[in-house]
């Protein structure tokens, strides 16, 4: 018998995609802010959070590169509408909500204060990203190509 695999993404074990051949070997000593490269808000998310990274905690990739994908596709995610970004830090993999919390506390004093985001139930905050998420090209645009990669803040963090 089989074990059934995780429902949500932070209930894959740490570095599960270690395991998984499928998703290319890359550099996970730091966190790992996974993002749709076409998306202007997650564009804006990512430079915001270059720009602000004095640590040099985050890499990037675009969720339509091969890691990308291979990451959506380990974590049961949809690979072409990306629902959520993804943050992968110490192996777990975080999205919604969750991830931006997540990176915005990594980020320190004051983006830290965003934490409290997370302190309104589960069910209201999926419902809420989730409906920007749906509607986030039609609410804010889409790019044909990824701006970020020309970055210089990301492009050197920036894995294809």
């Amino acid at each position: 018998m089989t074990e059934a695999p995780p429902r949500a993404i932070e209930d894959f074990p740490a570095y599960s995609y270690r395991d998984d051949p499928a998703v290319p070997v890359y550099p996970d000593a730091k966190a790992l802010i996974v993002f749709d490269g076409v998306c202007v808000m997650c564009n804006a998310l990512a430079r915001f959070v270059a720009a602000r990274d004095s640590k040099d905690e985050f890499l990037f990739t675009e969720a339509q590169s091969a890691l990308g994908q291979a990451l959506f596709r380990h974590y049961g995610l949809n690979h072409t509408e990306f629902e959520t970004n993804l943050l992968i830090v110490n192996g777990r993999a975080y999205g919604r909500l969750e991830a931006f919390a997540r990176i915005l506390r990594k980020l320190g004093w004051p983006w830290s204060l965003a934490r409290a985001a997370i302190l309104l139930p589960r069910a209201s905050r999926n419902r809420f990203y989730s409906f920007v998420a749906q509607n986030r090209y039609s609410m804010f645009g889409k790019y044909e190509a990824c701006p970020a990669s020309g970055d210089p803040a990301i492009k050197a963090r920036l894995i294809d």
